[in-house]
């Protein structure tokens, strides 16, 4: 099959493994992809902040990028992806480009609602010992219904045992910018979702959005854990039951 990836701006600055790794996997389910160079940020960070006008040019950009083909469009974030289904909702003043917004949003997906429900596949082969909770984010649970399909990709993970932990559907705190705008709030929202990770001891934490792993991750870092905090296509790309470093 031939698709688009996208590959988001926190994956492209900070976690390019993410990406890299994201790829290999589509690559190994027989996934031929197309990286269209024009692509840029999809305006999420704007959208959040309510400058709605301001992010026009960068949702544009995205649109005209994706015309170039009429593939599928697979991005390892749930949160870009969600923020990309609303396009035609920004653009609704201008009926022209809300249509070609909508023809490109109806080709996203999340790397595990493409895996799952495109490819039909939930056993990619992956191997990993130990025991890990899984951290529904936001925007792929709530916004975009992909709930199920992350757990049944983890379940068939040779070696891996999942973890429920308290109130493990809430927020992790970060929601964006919410987390500069509201720190205060936002920084107790992670210590509660810390905490109750902590308490069921995981070798691992995974989850599908890179932003929600960062927020939480730095806190259990700050707090000293040693659970590791990883994607889950990193995670679908071991090949081996040893721990990750």
């Amino acid at each position: 099959m031939n698709i688009n990836f996208y590959v988001t701006c926190i994956a492209d600055a900070l976690k390019a493994n993410v990406a890299k790794q994201s790829v290999l996997l589509l690559e190994q389910l027989g996934c031929n992809i197309t990286f269209l160079e024009k692509q840029g940020c999809c305006g999420q960070p704007a959208l959040n902040s309510g400058y709605n006008k301001d992010a026009i040019p960068a949702m544009k950009n995205l649109i005209t990028t994706f015309e170039a083909n009429d593939y599928l469009i697979v991005a390892p974030a749930g949160s870009c992806v969600n923020a990309i289904k609303h396009y035609p909702q920004y653009l609704q003043a201008e009926p022209e480009w809300a249509a070609r917004a909508q023809k490109v949003a109806d080709r996203f997906h999340d790397l595990t609602d493409f895996i799952v429900n495109k490819l039909g596949v939930t056993n990619v082969g992956a191997k990993l010992n130990g025991k890990a909770v899984y951290h529904p984010s936001c925007s792929l649970f709530r916004k975009l219904g992909v709930q199920d399909e992350p757990v049944a990709l983890l379940q068939q993970v040779e070696g891996l045992e999942l973890l429920p932990i308290q109130n493990q559907t809430t927020c992790c705190g970060f929601g964006g910018t919410f987390s500069v705008k509201m720190a205060e709030i936002s920084g107790e929202m992670v210590i509660e979702k810390a905490e109750h990770i902590k308490e069921v001891e995981p070798d691992y934490l995974i989850g599908a959005d890179v932003s929600c792993l960062i927020n939480i991750g730095g806190r259990l870092k700050r707090e000293g854990s040693p659970i590791k905090v990883t994607t889950i296509g990193e995670v679908l790309m071991r090949r081996s039951g040893e721990m990750m470093s």
